[in-house]
């Protein structure tokens, strides 16, 4: 058969990888593609930093509040955003000024994406620790709430120690989160109905998925970081599980986002490195997801 654009390859390979600052006990090392040859990283201290793919720091960006971002994210016109769980808000970052572009009374953000239509996708979580939902908002003003499905019942789970959740837009507008503690990745429609809920293969032992970073393609397939178990997941748009990342000597993977050619970057916390990892054959018409 051709080789098609999009399409799995047989065996995953490492392109290159970057060498960036981290710091193994957080779980906060993220990244997120400003271009093919550019990616922002966090994961040590209270500096996000613009590495090429030689591994060059080319710009650093000092977060206000002296904390560890939670989460980071480029919008469709570049610019930067991230969570910055001290002051409760989501920054955005403009010809090197910041702004808060979000903050809501009572509740604290815990993970940003923007999305193809140039809104901001935020997971909020109640400050009693009572209630968690996902937020859209189109420039400082809220769109859409999604917190609960058709029978009345949270779509999204509280519960274990760090609460470590992660979101992303897949191409076909669905709204993917991963969810750490309670081992499960939620996808609703973009209108917030439930498609389905994964929680690891059917051979998988029961809440043995710890899912992290989550990013999608060119194809609206799902990738999700399982970083106990050292691979990822790479599900279809409609949650069934395709194959497995897992030969690239992966390392507590964590962040994912993939580049404008299907280029999977991921961040290890175990060693700080950023790997390009190829797993289909390159395409060139699909946009950054993070």
């Amino acid at each position: 058969m051709d080789n098609v654009k999009g399409q799995l390859i047989d065996e995953p390979k490492i392109i290159t990888y970057i060498q960036t600052s981290y710091d193994n006990s957080v779980f906060d090392h993220d990244v997120v593609c400003l271009n093919d040859e550019k990616v922002w990283t966090s994961g040590i201290g209270s500096v996000i930093r613009l590495y090429n793919l030689h591994g060059e720091v080319l710009d650093s960006i000092d977060i206000r509040s002296g904390e560890m971002p939670e989460k980071i994210a480029v919008t469709k016109d570049g610019d930067l955003v991230y969570v910055d769980v001290k002051d409760k808000a989501v920054n955005m970052v403009k010809n090197r000024q910041t702004e808060t572009v979000i903050r809501r009374r009572g509740w604290s953000p815990t993970s940003v994406c923007s999305t193809s239509s140039g809104d901001l996708l935020v997971i909020m979580i109640s400050d009693d620790i009572h209630q968690i939902k996902v937020m859209r908002y189109c420039g400082c003003t809220e769109t859409q709430c999604i917190q609960y499905d058709d029978s009345g019942l949270p779509l999204y789970s509280l519960g274990g120690v760090l609460n470590m959740k992660h979101i992303c837009e897949n191409r076909n507008l669905d709204i993917c989160v991963s969810d750490y503690d309670n081992g499960v990745v939620v996808v609703v429609s973009q209108a917030g109905k439930l498609r389905f809920t994964y929680t690891g293969p059917p051979s998988m032992v029961k809440k043995s998925f710890h899912p992290v970073g989550i990013t999608t393609d060119s194809q609206s397939r799902i990738l999700v970081a399982d970083m106990l178990n050292n691979r990822i997941h790479i599900l279809d748009k409609d949650g069934y599980i395709i194959r497995f990342i897992s030969n690239c000597n992966l390392r507590a993977p964590l962040g994912l986002c993939v580049d404008t050619k299907d280029y999977l970057f991921v961040t290890e916390r175990d060693t700080g490195k950023v790997k390009k990892i190829q797993y289909c054959i390159p395409s060139t018409t699909c946009k950054v997801t993070n």
